[in-house]
């Protein structure tokens, strides 16, 4: 098993930032978040032109790893939900405020808090296997990674209810469609055509970069004050018995 579940590296000019904990699906424990703040923060000093966003395995990202919020013991709990929900908070913001251009190489699923992360970036190319969906209502948790303070001006406020709500997912091709994506790339092709549009980034004028980047993003305060909102409601459904049976029903355990 790799120790290490986040790599960074650079190369003419462009900056990849990988997720590497595939046995896993890069399901988002405290030791990727932190990781990856720590290269984001390395990213910010080095300023690349492009940051690319990627993952290793099958899947992008699983959200919230469950199994590790259920063998934690209902009184440290709720702490662990603050260290886990509160670092991918400050990685979405992290992303936000980066003065690089960010593209999401996505592959596979991208279920839960995951979604944030491509919701924070700022252009997304993915294959046809890939997949969003929330499962919220059916592990028993409240929503978070920017599922309500970022998606709905993505998609629209009547159509993220309705994923989130019955736990639909949005296949590529209508993640295409809703803007949710901006690229769809061949099986097999993503990492290629993320490194293609980060490369039209790095011939572009810096300082027109950064004021569109600044000028077009969502507003990082605003997003901070409704993720502080996701915040509080996951902690508070995190310690309830109601995500109890949930999350033992979802792990096959009850």
């Amino acid at each position: 098993m790799n120790t290490v579940p986040v790599r960074y590296q650079q190369a003419d000019g462009i900056a990849t930032l990988t997720l590497d904990r595939a046995e896993r699906h890069n399901a988002l424990v405290p030791e990727l978040l932190d990781g990856l703040r720590e290269a984001l923060a390395r990213c910010r000093e080095e300023r690349p032109a492009a940051l690319i966003l990627d993952a290793e395995g099958r899947s992008f990202s699983s959200g919230g790893d469950v199994a590790a919020f259920y063998d934690t013991p209902r009184g440290e709990r709720r702490a662990y939900a603050e260290r886990v929900v509160g670092a991918l908070n400050a990685a979405m913001l992290d992303l936000l405020r980066l003065p690089v251009p960010t593209v999401a190489a996505v592959q596979g699923l991208v279920t839960g808090g995951s979604v944030g992360l491509v919701l924070a970036c700022d252009i997304a190319v993915a294959g046809p296997r890939t997949h969003f969906a929330p499962w919220y209502t059916a592990v028993g948790f409240s929503p978070d990674g920017g599922w309500t303070a970022l998606m709905p001006e993505r998609i629209g406020r009547g159509r993220t209810l309705d994923v989130q709500l019955t736990n639909r997912r949005i296949e590529a091709r209508e993640a295409l469609d809703l803007g949710l994506v901006q690229y769809l790339a061949d099986d097999g092709g993503v990492a290629d055509r993320a490194r293609e549009v980060a490369g039209r980034l790095r011939v572009a004028w810096p300082g027109s970069v950064r004021h569109t980047l600044t000028l077009t993003r969502p507003d990082p305060e605003r997003v901070a004050r409704a993720l502080d909102a996701e915040y509080r409601h996951f902690l508070e459904q995190i310690d309830s018995d109601e995500a109890d049976r949930g999350m033992a029903a979802f792990l096959g355990r009850d």
